[in-house]
């Protein structure tokens, strides 16, 4: 009797193999929004590709799972490599070469089992407990704010996808009514041993996937995942004194906990705009004010624009273009409180141009009063004649 040919689970989300862990999830996050069974109802093609796809994510986002199936494709989970099958002594040994080449215990993790804690497990015939309750997963956000924003805080709110758990199902994957049993192939322990004498193995159940339980009866309205994707909309409070980079936690907003643990959180990263009058270094302002000759000459005051609104600044006698007044206090608030950074204006002598005949007599007359040579202490003649 001919069996059907499974589908790439690569090629159901629409990835190629070696897709990051952010890319797996947009891609199913993007895919269940189409073929959803509530936006297709009555429609079996949807039904079909909905469920496939979450077969794949349900392997593709399990970092142990996903190794196995890169290894042995669906074979890893069809039962032809557990105990007597074709992969007899060789399937979860890929640990095995973390030896020899400095991986130690630490690389020895990374192969088809847990590593020390497994091996001698399955040498004396203790078994691994299944995972217990797990902590959702971290979602992360970028927002981009002004700087006024970022110096002052301000309420906005946020567009993010998430998944929470099945209404339907609250989250078991199991149809109402009915709930998962244990698994008959490893009683409960989400792990079988492989191989014979001491050189026994420990791997995960190829029937319950590591998890214990089995689902007969899956939730129609989420596939036995026990969980939906969900779009949202959510108020976040960004403090004062936030800069590109920095993160704000919203706690127990992002994906739904594991068996009965509690939902991650979401991280807000923040992005600062560049400002047209303000440069921000840390948490200290920067802004040029460009003066008159009168005005750098005599010392005068002048309206300085600043994040508090404009204060008069009193020039020094003779201020030079470049030279740097600081207004303390009047920067970027510390995040977390504590004060706040200084603005520190950089002076800009503008020099008149399109003088009439007139005002170019007086500023000759000026120069011949002054008497200033402001070359007078410059003594290099040069290099040597070019020959």
């Amino acid at each position: 009797m001919a069996t059907e040919t499974k589908r790439d689970y690569y090629d159901i989300l629409g990835l190629k193999k070696g897709a990051s862990d952010p890319d797996i999830k947009k891609a199913f996050r993007k895919l269940a929004r189409k073929y959803h069974p509530d936006v297709n109802p009555g429609d079996k093609n949807a039904e079909h590709k909905f469920k496939e796809m979450n077969e794949a994510y349900e392997v593709l986002s399990d970092p142990k799972k996903r190794e196995q199936y890169d290894q042995f494709g669906h074979a890893a989970f069809s039962g032809g490599y557990g105990p007597g099958g074709p992969g007899q002594g060789t399937a979860g040994f890929s640990g095995f070469e973390g030896f020899g080449r400095g991986g130690g215990a630490e690389h020895f993790r990374s192969g088809g089992f847990e590593g020390f804690e497994d091996i001698f497990g399955g040498m004396f015939g203790d078994r691994v407990r299944p995972r217990g309750p797990a902590k959702g997963e971290d979602i992360t956000y970028s927002v981009e704010v002004d700087l006024e924003d970022a110096i002052f805080g301000k309420t906005m709110q946020v567009d993010l996808q998430r998944e929470v758990a099945c209404s339907t199902c609250a989250g078991t994957g199991a149809q109402p009514g009915t709930a998962p049993r244990t698994c008959p192939t490893c009683q409960g322990a989400g792990t079988v041993s492989q191989g014979r004498g001491i050189m026994q193995m420990v791997q995960p159940c190829p029937t319950c996937h590591g998890n214990g339980t089995i689902n007969p009866n899956p939730c129609r309205t989420c596939s036995g995942r026990g969980v939906l994707p969900r779009s949202e909309r959510i108020n976040v409070k960004i403090p004062p004194g936030v800069d590109n980079g920095s993160k704000i936690r919203v706690s127990g907003m992002g994906g739904p906990g594991e068996k009965g643990g509690q939902a991650g959180d979401i991280y807000i990263i923040t992005r600062v705009r560049p400002h047209f009058y303000f440069e921000r270094k840390g948490d200290n302002l920067y802004s040029t004010a460009r003066v008159t000759v009168k005005e750098a000459a005599l010392g005068e005051k002048i309206e300085i624009p600043t994040v508090d609104g404009v204060v008069s600044l009193k020039l020094p006698e003779g201020v030079q273009t470049g030279q740097q007044m600081k207004l303390k206090g009047k920067g970027v608030p510390h995040l977390g409180g504590g004060g706040a950074g200084d603005h520190y204006v950089t002076v800009q002598v503008v020099t008149p141009t399109g003088l009439s005949d007139r005002e170019k007599e007086l500023v000759r007359e000026f120069d011949r009063l002054n008497g200033i040579d402001p070359r007078k202490d410059v003594t290099f003649r040069g290099f040597r004649k070019r020959a």
